[in-house]
């Protein structure tokens, strides 16, 4: 590696693209021989394993935040903890909130982890991704691999935290609420959420499911 002099104003413009302290920033250059998008990459990395340290600490301050989407017909509430009341006062904290807000109203997710799933939903699923294989004539000694693929893709379409971000679809959920933590400095978790959908499990009435009918076979 080429001995890369790292100037203050190399410095500045990871810090300002960043937000990270000015000695990691010039930890990153050094690490990275000066290179500004690889110096970026270093300290999210750097980042994520941080949070994942923060983790285990107690996180319950927070808020909980609401979002109303299609005129009123779909309408989410959100619980986001962190470890202090100023952290959650934050702009970052509450972008954060309304962003998983509106990813719950898109994706509408069932679960936050893949361990609130209960047992036996999980297990009837691995059940039906089992018989689905052997169907489609997959040998007996694939089958097992087969049917954990199929359950990490189950997890994404009912887990929160393993969903793509509707934002930014190269990233899940879980890996922007690590970027966050990163940047603040505390635990951030979703506790709970609820989505609800206008009239939702209620019976329509007769001519309303008529002339969803009627609409269905082209009357």
């Amino acid at each position: 590696m080429s001995d890369v002099k790292i100037t203050a104003k190399l410095v500045k413009q990871l810090r300002d693209k960043t937000g990270a302290g000015m000695m990691d920033c010039k930890k990153a250059l050094k690490e990275t021989n000066g290179n500004i998008e690889e110096a970026v990459d270093f300290l999210r990395k750097k980042g994520m394993a941080s949070a994942d340290k923060k983790s285990s600490r107690i996180a319950s301050e927070g808020a909980v935040g609401s979002y109303i989407h299609m005129g009123g017909r779909i309408g989410v509430l959100v619980e986001l903890n962190c470890e202090t009341d100023f952290v959650a006062r934050t702009d970052r904290f509450q972008e954060l909130l309304t962003d998983i807000a509106m990813q719950i109203a898109a994706t509408a997710p069932e679960y936050v982890t893949p361990e609130e799933i209960p047992a036996d939903v999980l297990e009837r699923e691995k059940g039906i991704f089992r018989e689905q294989a052997l169907q489609e004539g997959k040998p007996e000694k694939i089958v097992d691999k087969i049917v954990d693929g199929r359950v990490s893709k189950f997890y994404k379409q009912v887990c929160l935290l393993h969903q793509p971000f509707v934002k930014e679809d190269k990233k899940t959920v879980e890996e922007v609420i690590k970027e966050v933590v990163a940047e603040i400095g505390e635990n951030i978790r979703v506790r709970r959420f609820a989505r609800f959908v206008l009239g939702e499990g209620l019976e329509k009435r007769e001519d309303d499911l008529a002339a969803e009918v009627a609409k269905a076979v082209g009357a």
